[in-house]
């Protein structure tokens, strides 16, 4: 949240997830996990304490592209994989306002991928609410630039041959400087999610996992059947060692710079992986760990570090000049050095 933002926020009226509902009718599949995603957004605004016309969604082309329908704020609706670039001069224009973009995985990381690496390591001060359900819904079944290796779908009949995206790599390589991960069923802890990326003054990444039940259903439900997740999750917490597992019975140790399962029954809890959001470091090892077989996911926020922001220097490097130079004058600068008029018979006479 932006200085401006939290100025607002004082003399905010108390809003409610109502409020922030729109007149449409949401035309998603019934099951699909982008009604979470709506639902837990909608809850967690109005704690922000910022005017509904002090927000903004922009979206790309996708099925997650809709949202900005759904919201009674104000939004864009633009082409394929351009809604950071349109993001990041809005909010650039506009610094008053909250701005954040809902993309999916095939419009943030493949058309979308340079506006996505430049939007990160520029440090924009917007919010990047990424549907992951490493497939493309909308145009019905192809394989996304997250669908896994040898992926069957009606582009890859054979199986995709493409090695993944790892989206939480990726926003750490480009230097963002917030990155975190949540998932559709899980409400309590996307809306924590929601809140610290809301909280973060710079570009803050938060990738989705999200079940599309029509063209990649399950792709994700070793991590949010209630059964499975406590073997196959971890949970990050600032400060706090990674502990999993049934009866929190397991952790991660360091093996070097080779994250370990361990068991506590034979291990003590000082001799685990203690988290660090401050970290780029570890977070890089930590988003890799999705990526060695055996070990859990991990969910929660990776990177939150202090950078200034592009649209902040671009502010005060204006105000600078500006008071060394004064005001612009447009005109002047237009008619400086040779320059004619076009006379009503198209003849040029010089000034």
């Amino acid at each position: 949240m932006s200085t401006e933002d939290k100025a607002q926020a004082t003399d905010a009226v108390k809003l409610t997830a109502k409020d922030f509902a729109s007149d449409q009718d949401v035309r998603w599949c019934p099951g699909c996990g982008d009604y979470s995603i709506l639902a837990q957004v909608q809850r967690t605004l109005p704690s922000l304490g910022i005017k509904r016309e002090n927000i903004v969604w922009v979206a790309g082309i996708g099925c997650s592209s809709r949202f900005p329908y759904y919201m009674s704020t104000y939004g864009f609706h633009g082409i394929h994989g351009r809604a950071l670039a349109i993001a990041s001069g809005l909010k650039s224009a506009h610094p008053d306002l909250s701005v954040w973009v809902a993309t999916g995985d095939g419009d943030c990381l493949s058309i979308g991928g340079n506006h996505f690496l430049h939007a990160m390591r520029r440090n924009i001060d917007v919010n990047v609410v990424m549907f992951n359900n490493q497939i493309y819904g909308l145009t019905k079944g192809q394989y996304s630039p997250t669908s896994e290796y040898g992926k069957k779908t009606r582009s890859t009949p054979f199986g995709a041959i493409d090695h993944p995206v790892n989206p939480i790599l990726m926003a750490i390589g480009a230097e963002s400087t917030f990155v975190a991960r949540t998932m559709d069923r899980d409400p309590k802890h996307m809306q924590e999610m929601i809140s610290r990326a809301a909280a973060h003054k710079g570009v803050a990444f938060l990738d989705v996992l999200q079940n599309c039940n029509i063209f990649n259903d399950g792709a994700f439900e070793q991590f949010t059947d209630k059964k499975q997740r406590p073997e196959t999750t971890v949970y990050l917490e600032h400060g706090k060692p990674l502990v999993f597992g049934k009866d929190d019975s397991k952790g991660i140790k360091l093996d070097g710079l080779t994250p370990r399962i361990v068991d506590l029954g034979e291990h003590s809890k000082d001799d685990l992986l203690v988290h660090n959001e401050k970290d780029p470091n570890l977070a890089a090892v930590l988003g890799r760990m999705v990526e060695q077989p055996g070990l859990p996911m991990p969910f929660g926020v990776f990177l939150a570090i202090d950078r200034k922001t592009y649209d902040g220097e671009m502010r005060d490097q204006i105000e600078l000049v500006t008071e060394k130079k004064g005001q612009g004058d447009l005109k002047a600068l237009f008619n400086q050095g040779r320059t004619w008029v076009i006379d009503e018979q198209g003849n040029p006479e010089n000034n």
